[in-house]
């Protein structure tokens, strides 16, 4: 089983800086909520086309569910946020990552982080796709990735924040899968990094298949 602190990224160090201060983490780090029993399904709010250097994928977002996460995603497409940006970071049979840095692996500036909204309880199962964040549970920003496998470990729980999980693939999950195991590397302090950059081309709304 993956651990964890795979999602605490080492590429989110800025991150994890911007939220140092002069008070003890206890103080910032708010109380753990209980994960909902009974989670809603996904909702298909708006769709997106993802098209990358490997092939389109298509993406289901909830804003019902997941309202401040599912906009957040939103309001990075609106602005064109991701065209140009790489999937940093692919591990067979576990995730892959992308959202924040463009060629060379140079971070793009992004808006405030948002609220943690894994207690809604929506599991990060094969095919969902989830906030990636820093050690801060309310951290996330831009940054997202595609669950290749069932993660349950990643879901929010008594003892964990748990990972934000917001839409699902609808569509290309064969291009997830032969992203996820492309040869990978470490440069600069990146694990897991594509030898041969992978990126996001466009991403753009595009209608909902039909269920």
């Amino acid at each position: 089983m993956k651990r964890i602190t795979g999602l605490l990224l080492a590429t989110s160090l800025s991150l994890a800086l911007g939220a140092c201060g002069g008070s003890g983490e206890d103080e910032l780090t708010p109380t753990i909520p209980t994960p909902d029993p009974t989670p809603p399904s996904l909702s298909a709010d708006v769709c997106y086309l993802m098209s990358t250097t490997k092939g389109d994928l298509t993406l289901a977002i909830d804003l019902t569910h997941m309202p401040i996460t599912g906009k957040n995603f939103k309001q990075y497409v609106d602005k064109s946020f991701y065209n140009g940006t790489l999937f940093h970071r692919t591990i067979n049979n576990f995730v892959i990552q992308g959202g924040g840095f463009t060629t060379g692996l140079q971070s793009k500036p992004t808006s405030a982080p948002i609220k943690n909204e894994a207690a809604v309880g929506i599991s990060n199962k094969r095919g969902t796709i989830a906030m990636a964040r820093t050690t801060v549970p309310d951290s996330a920003t831009s940054q997202f990735f595609i669950n290749v496998l069932d993660n349950p470990q990643l879901d929010a729980s008594a003892s964990s924040y748990g990972y934000a999980v917001f839409g699902k693939v609808v569509e290309g999950m064969d291009v997830v899968d032969q992203i996820s195991i492309v040869p990978t590397k470490t440069s600069n302090g990146f694990s897991d990094t594509p030898v041969n950059e992978i990126l996001i081309n466009s991403v753009t709304e595009t209608n909902c298949p039909a269920a």
